[in-house]
């Protein structure tokens, strides 16, 4: 078997020996780098990578702050010139944060990964990869050491096959770490800012968990998919639950639960109509009140004008009819 062919991710009996802490501020900078990078290219899984600041002490690693990387014209190859610039200038700003690792979107890591992976070696013995998986469907398994969120951190190693050592990726098991600071500027960046009232916030934080219970059922559609069309392997724990969860469900599908559901419907438009009628009849009264206002002036101003034409002398219509 041809050594590209293989894969680049030892099992997950191979265990690593690092500690890694990841803060919410890289995971936050991974993810609106990819939205916005979404938004420029139009594309649904964008090329993003960045590099990965933190701490090291022996085997425990922190990752505290990342920032973006350019690429060469050929896609391939690291500014090196503009990551050293950008290195030395978050130096300066934090002088304890060094280079760690780079992180990338993708399902999983490939041979590209491994040939990039090299590039970063000059600042790094052995420099981690954070990758983000936002499309992929996590199945249910016993492993405790499965992670909640969307993200998978691999360290470099080599792997001695057939006599030829080749570069591969080990997973390492991260944690969140987060200090009361933290947890003051996520909560507050969670909540769309110090700007708006408490109602648009509120609004704000249903909006969002609304799209991600849409966006998680949309996985799971696509997954049961993917196993009915042979595409994905059969994973019977997640069948499971899915049946469960569907069978707590209540049934929407009756004549009784159909008519309260538009009978509750139709309350809430008519609702929304008799309160968009109000604003509608208070801003009519308003308009009604200034031309009101405005008639009355002018009458006022027409009526002291015809007593200044009197007492100029000219005939007034008590002189006319005396």
């Amino acid at each position: 078997m041809d050594t590209d062919e293989l894969p680049v991710v030892l099992p997950s009996t191979t265990a690593s020996g690092l500690s890694i802490a990841l803060h919410p501020l890289p995971i936050l900078n991974i993810s609106e780098h990819l939205t916005r990078l979404r938004l420029q290219t139009r594309t649904r899984v964008p090329f993003v990578i960045g590099a990965l600041l933190g701490t090291q002490n022996g085997r425990d690693v922190e990752i505290v702050n990342t920032f973006e990387l350019a690429m060469e014209d050929d896609g391939e190859t690291v500014d090196q010139g503009f990551l050293v610039t950008r290195k030395e200038q978050y130096k300066q700003v934090f002088p304890s944060l060094e280079f760690i690792g780079w992180y990338t979107v993708a399902e999983r890591p490939t041979a590209r990964h491994i040939a990039l992976n090299e590039q970063f070696t000059p600042y790094s013995s052995t420099p981690l990869l954070l990758i983000l998986q936002p499309s992929t469907v996590f199945a249910a398994s016993a492993d405790a050491s499965g992670q909640s969120l969307p993200l998978k951190a691999y360290e470099p190693t080599l792997e001695i096959r057939d006599r030829k050592s080749r570069s591969v990726f080990v997973e390492v098991p991260f944690s969140v770490e987060t200090g009361e600071a933290e947890r003051i500027a996520v909560d507050w960046t969670a909540k769309g800012g110090s700007g708006g009232t408490s109602l648009e916030s509120h609004l704000q934080t249903q909006r969002a968990a609304v799209k991600m219970l849409h966006d998680r059922i949309l996985l799971l559609v696509k997954y049961v998919s993917d196993v009915i069309a042979g595409s994905a392997k059969k994973d019977h724990a997640t069948l499971r639950a899915l049946s469960a969860l569907i069978a707590s469900l209540p049934a929407s599908e009756n004549k009784e639960f159909r008519e309260e559901f538009d009978t509750e419907y139709e309350d809430v438009q008519l609702t929304a109509y008799l309160a968009n009628l109000t604003k509608s009849a208070n801003l009519l009264n308003d308009l009604v009140d200034k031309h009101v206002v405005l008639s009355s002036s002018r009458e006022d101003r027409g009526g002291m004008g015809m007593r200044r034409r009197g007492m100029m002398g000219r005939p007034t219509d008590f002189d006319r009819f005396h």
